[in-house]
């Protein structure tokens, strides 16, 4: 990365730090075949895949191996991105074993793989209401950095591309934040955020915790962090990808998901990227996973069901999500290819492909 923009983006975090589709609902048919279109094979464009919540049963994490397999067998895709959830939300203990068995079936994926925390590895760790076993959701997640980001500032997967971290950025509060990173690829900046479900870890962790708990953040302490360095991070990426055709920002949490009983920790994060995404004008592509149930909407338009979700919500038609399928749910990806060929009204465009 050119020193200037460097320097550009540290003097963007110390600085942020100092301040402290038309139709809503809509899928795209499955395809069964793992085939490129005569475009995604072209220099024209560029194709990655989406997947998050998997492997949540015990039978995918059996099949791990055969559906790694399966993504590498596409020929289009030149990166893999992970919205987190890498086992069950409940009743599955967050076990070193169980990380490192998930994170050395991803291993094997050809092309850079990145992969931005979910809740169910960290956040809800623990024995109240998620039955998860006697442990610190912050101590799970230093052991997530530790196991799945052992190198800040570079991705996971068989073929290793260098990404930005905010770990990186020189600004000591952040140090720890591994897993937010972003990069550039065929003209569009990527970014993750850890964005978590439980309501941004605003659900309460319960009682009893581990005799050593005091050892790690408290919840509000963790929580409190966060915030701060998303909000940071989120002004960061839009900042290096004004001049993109595109904006792609990654994470876990649906914070549109009707079936729970609070949103309200999202609401500055909605937001945000609302006020942004309108400022910047190009197409904004959100990707997670959470609710498991692949889809596409535009949530910042005021037709959405979505819209009067969070208050304030801007109107910014340009933003898209797409919501990775998961958890029982049939194992899919969703290939999302990049027109490189300058039409900055159709910069994306997706297939979900379903694993048989």
């Amino acid at each position: 990365m050119p020193s200037t923009l460097v320097s550009r983006l540290s003097a963007l975090v110390v600085a942020v730090a100092a301040l402290g589709c038309t139709a809503d609902s809509s899928t795209t048919p499955a395809v069964q075949a793992v085939a490129g279109s005569a475009m995604d094979l072209s220099d024209r464009s560029w194709s990655f895949a989406q997947i998050g919540d998997h492997p949540y049963t015990q039978g995918k994490i059996d099949s791990l191996g055969a559906f790694v397999s399966f993504i590498n067998s596409d020929p289009a895709l030149r990166m893999v991105v992970h919205t987190g959830d890498i086992k069950a939300g409940s009743k599955k203990p967050c076990t070193d074993s169980l990380f490192a068995l998930v994170k050395s079936g991803y291993d094997g994926i050809r092309t850079p793989f990145i992969y931005t925390p979910g809740d169910n590895e960290w956040v809800d760790c623990h024995v109240a209401i998620k039955a998860n076993g006697l442990y610190t959701p912050t101590e799970r997640l230093d052991a997530i950095r530790k196991l799945f980001f052992p190198v800040a500032g570079q991705s996971l997967g068989m073929q290793k591309m260098t990404t930005h971290s905010q770990a990186q950025t020189g600004y000591a509060p952040y140090a720890q934040f591994v897993e937010n990173v972003w990069f550039q690829q065929a003209g569009v900046t990527f970014g993750t955020i850890s964005i978590q479900g439980s309501n941004d870890d605003l659900a309460p962790w319960g009682t009893p915790l581990p005799a050593n708990a005091s050892q790690w953040p408290s919840q509000t302490e963790e929580h409190a962090r966060r915030v701060k360095a998303n909000l940071n991070w989120i002004r960061a990426i839009f900042d290096v990808g004004s001049s993109s055709n595109g904006i792609v920002l990654v994470y876990q949490a649906d914070m549109w998901d009707p079936a729970e009983p609070t949103l309200a920790g999202f609401d500055v994060y909605v937001s945000l990227i609302g006020q942004l995404a309108a400022q910047y004008g190009k197409p904004v592509l959100l990707l997670h996973g959470d609710s498991h149930v692949f889809r596409t909407d535009k949530p910042f338009t005021a037709n959405s069901p979505f819209f009067a979700m969070h208050p304030n919500t801007p109107i910014a038609p340009n933003v898209t999500r797409i919501v990775n399928s998961g958890s029982g749910n049939v194992s899919d990806y969703v290939r999302i290819t990049i027109d490189r060929s300058g039409n900055n009204l159709n910069v994306f465009s997706w297939q979900e492909v379903q694993f048989k």
